[in-house]
Formats: C-alpha cells, sequence, structure tokens
C-alpha cells in the first residue's frame, strides 16, 4: 500500500514555544531526560517510526540494531533542529514533515513507532494511535514515553483547568490531563511493561510532573 500523504489540512507553526523548547529541553536533559530516553529505546531493532521528533534529542540514544528512524516532525524550526541532530548519530535518521494524524508512512512497514513526549500534544489523540498502530507490523512494539494525568485528585483537578484555560496555548498545544495510558489500550494495544514516575526538572513544570515509560504490542 501506498504512503499516506504527509500534507496536513493546517500547518503546524509554534515559533516561540519551539525556541522556548529548544532552550528548555536543554536542561531537562541535564536533569534527568537523557536517561529516560534511553531506557525508552533499550532493544529496539528494524525500522522505526518516531512520531513528533521534536529537536531530534532521541536520535543519539538509538541502539546500532536499528537499521532506520523515520522521525516525522510537523513544526518547521524543530524540524531543522532535528535534521541537524540527526547528522551527527550512529544511525540512519530520515527526518521528514507530516502530522501524526496522518502518517507519511506504509500500512505495517515498521518494526516498532516511538511516542515521545508527543501524544499530550497532538490535536486527535486517538486518531494518532490508530495511525500508529496502522503503521506497525503485527507484533511490533510501540514505545511511549509521556506526562499523564494524576492519579492525585487534587492535581489532576489542576491539569483539567489548566487545559481549559492557558496551558494549550502557551505549550504549544500541550494537555497537562490527558490518560494516554488508557488511550494506547482503547486503541488496540497490549501494554506489555510500564512504570509510573514523577519527573519535575523545573518548578514551572509541576503540573505536567506524572509521567509514564513503557512498552506496548500491536496484535
Amino acid at each position: 500500500m501506498p504512503a499516506r500523504s504527509a500534507a496536513p489540512p493546517e500547518r503546524v507553526h509554534h515559533p516561540i514555544f519551539a525556541r522556548f523548547y529548544q532552550r528548555l529541553s536543554a536542561g531537562e536533559e541535564k536533569a534527568g531526560a537523557g536517561e529516560h530516553r534511553r531506557e525508552l529505546l533499550a532493544g529496539l531493532n528494524g525500522r522505526v517510526v518516531e512520531v513528533g521528533a521534536g529537536n531530534g534529542l532521541n536520535f543519539k540514544y538509538y541502539p546500532e540494531t536499528v537499521n532506520e528512524v523515520i522521525a516525522v516532525e510537523p513544526e518547521p524550526y524543530l524540524r531543522e533542529r532535528a535534521r541537524e541532530a540527526a547528522e551527527n548519530v550512529g544511525v540512519s535518521v530520515t527526518v521528514v514533515e507530516g502530522v501524526a494524524g496522518g502518517l507519511p508512512v506504509e500500512e505495517a512497514s515498521v518494526d516498532a513507532g516511538v511516542a515521545s513526549l508527543v501524544l499530550c500534544s497532538v490535536p486527535d489523540q486517538d486518531a494518532a494511535l490508530a495511525e500508529l498502530r496502522r503503521v506497525i507490523k503485527p507484533g511490533g512494539q510501540l514505545r511511549f514515553y509521556e506526562h499523564v494525568v494524576a492519579n492525585k485528585p487534587g492535581l489532576a483537578r489542576f491539569q483539567r483547568l489548566l487545559d481549559r484555560t492557558v496551558w494549550p496555548h502557551v505549550g504549544g498545544g500541550c494537555h497537562a490531563s490527558r490518560d494516554t495510558r488508557a488511550a494506547i489500550e482503547a486503541a488496540g494495544f497490549e501494554i506489555e511493561a510500564e512504570r509510573r514516575f514523577k519527573f519535575q526538572p523545573s518548578p514551572v513544570l509541576f503540573p505536567v510532573s506524572p509521567h509514564i515509560l513503557g512498552v506496548a504490542r500491536r496484535p
């Protein structure tokens, strides 16, 4: 089956947030996000699609057993930073324009999909996960590393309040209160391993401190 068109109905363009994220993410890496990324990608092999690759921070953590990474990123500034990052890693990375709800990848053509701090900000989480299920081969993996809705009711209520008001506007479409674990299962993936943890590299990131990291399988 031919690849689905990568042309989105609207271009993703967050120039201020993209530049802020470029600076913020460097601090997050030093605070522990780099080790989370290493854990996320350990043991992968074959052909991989990464959705919302951002500025390419994952690239250096892909093991040599990965033959090819197709890195999809819609935001122009971050996409250029990802292309720069791809030039300095040991695996083959191709950075392409595209959106999570319409991946420019053939059906059942990749061994694994990677969603890393992106399912919080896609316009339609269900559509993004359906696309990942479409392109991952039966038996293939979905690796996920995301911030999620809190288990504590008080923080969860605060997250929902932020999502109704300022958070998506200042965070490039980010939502603090998404139940991404439930969405992964609802999309037809079987979660094989996961861990929840708090990660707060900056005080301003307290609302998105609950995280999950794990592996799901496409039946």
